[in-house]
């Protein structure tokens, strides 16, 4: 008894000490909340853990090089691009990354959504001339040039934020695509820039949908003007030999913004395809006559752009075979015609066979209005369509084959104007009578591309694209020496100017 009496409270006190040290632990950690699927806005959304918040991350990267140009996907329409000499780039590169953040989260007035896209760029870069023999380098990049600060540097990087905003209960608020626009922007079917609708990229934005059902949709939009609807407000009376010679028309003179652009669109989104009618309201403001506020200025005037749209999918020449149609009409609002990655001022050049001149040039400038000191503002009259149609040859191949085409027109009023300092700065061979700055820009080509695995492709595009001047046949004018592009002060021929560029693009989704 006494045997067994020992064990059982040796055992009790064992037993004690393990409570005791037992109080020590930490308490057992709470369950992780793991990972969820979001299925309710499709593949790629999960859970933010706590939270009622669907995030999809996405993004892309990509890497092109463009030929006989020095501008990423535009053909060579100024500067030492287009002098066609030994300061031209033959090709240029770019690579680019992009991340994107899309959030949702139900609520009793609908989905509210934001969405964020940032890239960073990298574009090589080019040299201009000093006029001394010696050259100066231009980033390409978005960046400052680096050459003085860092003698070895030879391209530029550049942050971008391409998209930023906020949808709630129908409103869109911050840097969206444009209600004006169509879902393909100016890219039908290609990568090179084309006349004949409105732009791509976002804007800043204050708009309100309204959702009628049956892919039907009204949009209502406020949208900043600055830079991505204004190409110029030139005024004629600021003009000089120096600018006429580059495309430019008179001085800059843009004054402050008033208004944003307001934009109505009407969008029907079926199977079949997509139809879209856009309008925008555009004002034009422009600063002084003279130096100072004393001198005067124009009153603002209001310009307008409307644009019809057409997309057919499933065609009957194979799946999921496409052609997308825009057409565009504009009075004071040229970038709804020439988007705001297009220049608004030309000078190529070429060979030439008269007799007398040095080489043969194509001028020609875009702008919302003209004026010269004392009068009002004379708009500028823009139009254009472009069309683009892909094939698909099998799940790994397709074509794609585009075209676009603008004009911008001049009123007589405005003519006079131009022609006055055109003939005066640049001594017209033709005079009055063979001066006429309207144009024709145009745009076409192919694009072919192989996609080994889903979300990564290879592609290639060949485009051809002209201007097309209205000077008279044979004239000629006398330009000014151009250091920055090593032309020499001498007689030039005035001629339409033609360019072929090629484009290599791989690119991987995610």
């Amino acid at each position: 008894m006494k045997l067994t009496r020992a064990i059982i409270l040796s055992s009790a006190a064992i037993l004690a000490s393990f409570d005791a040290q037992a109080a020590d632990f930490p308490v057992k950690a709470k369950s992780v909340d793991y990972v969820k699927v979001c299925s309710l806005y499709g593949p790629g959304f999960y859970y933010i853990p706590g939270t009622d918040t669907c995030l999809k991350l996405g993004g892309y990267l990509r890497a092109h090089v463009t030929f006989n140009s020095n501008s990423d996907a535009v053909a060579a329409d100024n500067g030492v691009a287009a002098a066609r000499n030994r300061l031209s780039n033959a090709w240029i590169s770019r690579s680019r990354e992009a991340l994107t953040i899309d959030t949702r989260t139900a609520t009793e007035y609908g989905v509210l959504r934001t969405y964020f896209m940032g890239w960073y760029t990298w574009t090589s870069g080019g040299y201009s001339g000093a006029g001394n023999g010696s050259t100066v380098y231009q980033s390409l990049g978005g960046v400052s040039a680096p050459q003085n600060a860092n003698p070895g540097a030879i391209a530029g990087g550049a942050l971008g934020v391409p998209y930023a905003f906020i949808q709630f209960a129908g409103f869109t608020i911050g840097k969206a695509t444009s209600q004006f626009s169509t879902p393909w922007g100016e890219y039908p079917a290609n990568n090179t820039e084309l006349p004949g609708s409105s732009a791509w990229d976002p804007v800043n934005q204050f708009s309100y949908t309204a959702d009628f059902g049956q892919g039907v949709a009204l949009s209502l939009s406020a949208q900043d003007q600055v830079v991505h609807d204004t190409t110029n407000i030139w005024n004629v009376s600021a003009a000089t030999a120096a600018g006429l010679a580059a495309g430019s028309y008179g001085g800059s003179d843009i004054g402050g913004t008033r208004s944003p652009d307001l934009i109505a669109s009407l969008r029907v989104d079926q199977a079949w395809g997509l139809f879209q009618a856009s309008v925008a309201a555009h004002e034009n403001h422009a600063a002084y006559y003279g130096a100072d506020e004393t001198s005067g200025h124009p009153d603002d005037k209001w310009g307008w752009a409307g644009q019809l749209a057409l997309s057919i999918k499933n065609l009957p020449t194979g799946a999921g075979d496409t052609v997308n149609l825009t057409g565009v009409y504009a009075s004071g609002a040229s970038r709804y015609t020439f988007n705001d990655y297009m220049s608004t001022t030309y000078a190529r050049y070429s060979s030439t066979s008269l007799a007398g001149a040095y080489q043969s040039v194509g001028l020609a400038g875009l702008s919302d209005s003209v004026f010269v000191a004392g009068s009002g503002q004379q708009l500028t009259t823009t139009y254009g369509f472009n069309a683009g149609y892909t094939h698909n040859w099998n799940p790994y191949w397709f074509t794609q084959v585009f075209g676009g085409w603008g004009a911008v027109r001049y009123n007589n009023t405005a003519k006079g104007y131009i022609c006055s300092a055109f003939v005066t700065g640049l001594t017209l061979s033709s005079g009055v009578a063979g001066c006429n700055p309207d144009f024709n820009y145009a745009t076409f080509g192919t694009y072919t591309a192989w996609s080994p695995v889903k979300n990564f492709v290879f592609g290639i595009e060949l485009s051809y694209n002209i201007i097309e001047q209205k000077y008279a046949s044979g004239s000629t004018v006398t330009l000014p020496a151009q250091a920055s592009i090593a032309k020499p002060a001498g007689v030039y021929e005035l001629r339409d100017q033609g360019t072929v560029t090629a484009l290599f693009r791989a690119q991987r989704n995610w």
